[in-house]
């Protein structure tokens, strides 16, 4: 048969309304977002917390049209709190999901061994909880962003909330690996620039527990016996709750010295403990419910509680932020390409539930206020609130970045 001009213009037509359909009814790629936290084991509370402030920023976001057009679609990974482990995670993510950004972390010892590994995976990496200041200092990259308060901002708090009591002894409990070891260094660093009549117990005096470790009687029975004036206790998680409550029925707390918990605001820990927890401490925290009334804040605390029926943590915090962080930098730079993603990040300021918040270009470390507060009870809450709160400014709290370390790469 021969074809005639016409039958190959209806021919033509009918191509192109096929190959037309599909393409405008679509729907655009995702934006993909690799979450990794601890997520089994004693610390899980912190990834389940995490999750679900990631979860409530994904809804938000998608909810209101996405990311430059595009949904997000989140992926997440059990860390353990191990570093072979996150590692694999990580590459699973990258390479296998082919996510445009990592978020996470909440194991220094972990984040220590990540970091210097995102050059080769040229992935923005965006951490929320780990704390030690090597990954904005000695080991940091272009890749690697922190946008919560790192130790060496909240030990300073600590350090100007210990300066204004009487005690002039001090020592420390806290985990054996790099984030017990970094709070102390730091806490006796900035403490004694701050008084120069305290002097610190040595570490053979001090209490520096596997994280492995139930059983804290024997660290309890140490600090006590060695009569100290001031303890910084910079356990975390599980270790956290079962060192209050041992110590509690040890009589730690009835004890003459002053006790400051650099950790000790995470909601996960005042949930587990209920009136377990003593009142009148100071505890710190990387970011507390209460702690401003901003109608940002308003609003994540209220849908959070509506959705899972308890006050956010500063995990759930710093996952959302993390995620609404990444949102505002893809806006800026008109693009989810990994680079100018990164670009934008460096120098941006975003306001967040916590308040606003710039991450340093320098370092890439978030200049964040840090909060404190002491422990006390209310009846309209199921679990010890901060009362008074105390809100350290950042420029107080944060080093200049000639001190961090960091030789950007």
């Amino acid at each position: 048969m021969k074809w005639s001009v016409g039958m190959w213009f209806l021919v033509w037509l009918l191509a192109m309304g096929l190959t037309a359909v599909p393409a405008a009814g679509r729907a655009a790629d995702p934006v993909k977002i690799g979450f990794v936290y601890i997520m089994s084991g004693p610390f899980a509370t912190y990834g389940q917390f995490a999750k679900q402030g990631a979860e409530m920023a994904v809804e938000e976001i998608n909810a209101a049209g996405g990311i430059l057009g595009r949904p997000v679609e989140a992926f997440f990974e059990d860390s353990t709190g191990k570093p072979d482990v996150a590692v694999r995670a990580i590459r699973k993510l990258v390479y296998q999901n082919g996510v445009d950004c990592l978020i996470g972390l909440d194991s220094s010892g972990v984040a220590k061994t990540v970091v210097p590994l995102m050059p080769e995976m040229k992935t923005p990496l965006i951490i929320t909880h780990a704390a030690t200041p090597d990954v904005t200092g000695s080991v940091c990259n272009k890749y690697t962003f922190r946008v919560s308060v790192n130790l060496a901002q909240n030990v300073k708090a600590a350090a100007l909330l210990a300066a204004e009591t009487k005690a002039k002894v001090w020592t420390t409990v806290g985990p054996d690996y790099a984030f017990g070891h970094q709070s102390w260094e730091y806490f006796q660093k900035y403490l004694k620039a701050l008084r120069a009549d305290v002097t610190f117990l040595p570490d053979d005096q001090a209490a520096f527990a596997p994280i492995k470790t139930t059983d804290f009687s024997s660290y309890i029975t140490k600090i006590m016996q060695a009569k100290p004036e001031g303890v910084l206790i910079s356990l975390w998680g599980g270790n956290l709750i079962d060192f209050v409550r041992q110590a509690s029925e040890m009589g730690f707390f009835n004890g003459d010295w002053e006790v400051l918990m650099t950790l000790g605001a995470a909601t996960e820990v005042l949930y587990a403990l209920g009136d377990k927890m003593p009142e009148g401490l100071w505890v710190g925290t990387r970011y507390w419910f209460l702690g401003n009334d901003s109608p940002k804040n308003v609003a994540f605390r209220d849908s959070y509680v509506k959705r899972y029926g308890q006050f956010p943590s500063y995990n759930a915090h710093g996952a959302y932020a993390a995620l609404i962080t990444y949102k505002a930098a893809a806006e800026k730079a008109k693009s989810v390409e990994k680079d100018a993603v990164i670009a934008a990040l460096e120098g941006l300021t975003v306001e967040l539930p916590v308040g606003t918040v710039t991450i340093r270009p320098e370092d890439h470390q978030a200049l964040t206020d840090a909060t404190w507060g002491k422990t006390a009870s209310d009846p309209n809450f199921p679990i010890r609130i901060l009362k008074p709160v105390k809100i350290f400014p950042a420029k107080d709290v944060t080093p200049p970045p000639e001190e961090t370390g960091c030789t950007m790469k």
